[in-house]
């Protein structure tokens, strides 16, 4: 597939998109089906018998299913579980635990209970006190298996119904993981939030998404090694349109072509967005003052500015950059006549306004 991708023409690759990555009605379908089957679970049947009463206050559809960036023939889902008994992110943190392990006895009840076909492969964690269930769902009715992670979360945000959050639950969140040194860990709390942000993008632009995630799948599977996040490619690819673009219908291979450039300058990344939070509180502009001053690249988690989900790994971006640059060189990214895509222009950090200490504005070098 690498070679089908690298060889396709500039101008064909609406057409790869089409053809080779966008789910097929059926499978969507299914994999439908697949997520009520446990969301139904999940809100009715799961904590019906545990011990301490357990109420779901709702089950939310997160990574590429819930985002509607999903690749063809890719059937996982993410399912975050808020519940009204974790009151804090303390509570999250500390009895996360407990309720999978529920969840985990509760689906092989189920299992024995239901001769329909329906099976779960239940994976085993090491840890004890785990944030993820992961498990596989298949029956009859599916054509293939669909991949589940089930994390329970603290319903900080109740019923979304305004755009921006209470600058308070942000506070809050930057005061717990930074007590606790967790940034980032708290981040399937602002699943809705994660969702929306890439949600309401425009179709081509999540064609864009899933042509980068299938690159980004190539290098994966040749480089064998640690990459960055490809949450992190996701909104690299949103920064790049943003401001490359903006608009509905674009060239896709330029969109492709900026971004792979942007990955190739990721020692010079700052990106952060301000939809769902910005610097007007202080004690919140402090810290993202402090985030934005940290070793780059940067790439703040638009709902979460706890999580720098571009961080941690120099050296993983360093392997992927190395693709990056091979790749601008193919013909996916040649005009007809063999001259060389154009990029956008799009500068690889955003600017920071400036930061108010003891009552005086002073520029924040970075």
């Amino acid at each position: 597939m690498a070679e089908k991708l690298s060889r396709t023409p500039a101008r064909e690759l609406d057409k790869f998109i089409e053809d080779n990555l966008l789910p097929d009605t059926r499978f969507r379908t299914e994999v439908k089906k697949a997520i009520n089957i446990i969301c139904d679970f999940l809100k009715e049947r799961c904590f019906r018998d545990a011990a301490h009463p357990v109420r779901v206050s709702k089950v939310v559809k997160g990574g590429s299913s819930g985002k509607g960036t999903a690749l063809k023939g890719r059937s996982d889902a993410d399912l975050v579980v808020f519940l009204t008994n974790l009151t804090s992110f303390e509570d999250q943190l500390n009895l996360r635990g407990e309720f999978i392990q529920e969840i985990k006895d509760q689906l092989y009840k189920l299992q024995r209970e239901r001769p329909t076909g329906v099976r779960f492969e239940i994976q085993s964690s090491p840890w004890s006190n785990p944030r993820v269930l992961s498990f596989k769902l298949s029956s009859p009715d599916l054509q293939q298996e669909v991949e589940f992670d089930v994390l329970p979360a603290y319903d900080v945000l109740g019923q979304l119904n305004y755009f921006k959050p209470d600058p308070q639950i942000y506070i809050d969140l930057i005061s717990e993981c930074t007590s606790l040194g967790r940034e980032g860990e708290f981040s399937t709390c602002f699943t809705e939030l994660q969702r929306n942000f890439l949600k309401q993008r425009p179709t081509k632009l999540k064609s864009l998404i899933r042509l980068v995630k299938h690159w980004y799948q190539l290098c994966k599977e040749k480089l064998r090694k640690p990459l960055p996040p490809k949450y992190a490619l996701e909104l690299l690819t949103v920064y790049a349109w943003e401001c490359g673009s903006g608009v509905t219908e674009f060239n896709t291979a330029q969109g492709f072509r900026t971004v792979l450039e942007l990955v190739t300058k990721y020692r010079q990344l700052r990106i952060y967005w301000t939809e769902y939070y910005d610097f007007e509180d202080q004690y919140i502009s402090d810290y993202l003052h402090r985030q934005l001053r940290r070793a780059r690249p940067v790439i703040l988690d638009p709902a979460d500015p706890t999580g720098n989900v571009a961080g941690g790994n120099p050296e993983a971006w360093q392997q992927l950059a190395g693709e990056a640059m091979a790749w601008l060189d193919y013909p996916c990214f040649r005009n007809w006549d063999g001259s060389r895509v154009r990029s956008w222009d799009v500068p690889a950090e955003v600017r920071v306004p400036y930061h108010q200490v003891d009552e005086n504005w002073t520029c924040v070098l970075l």
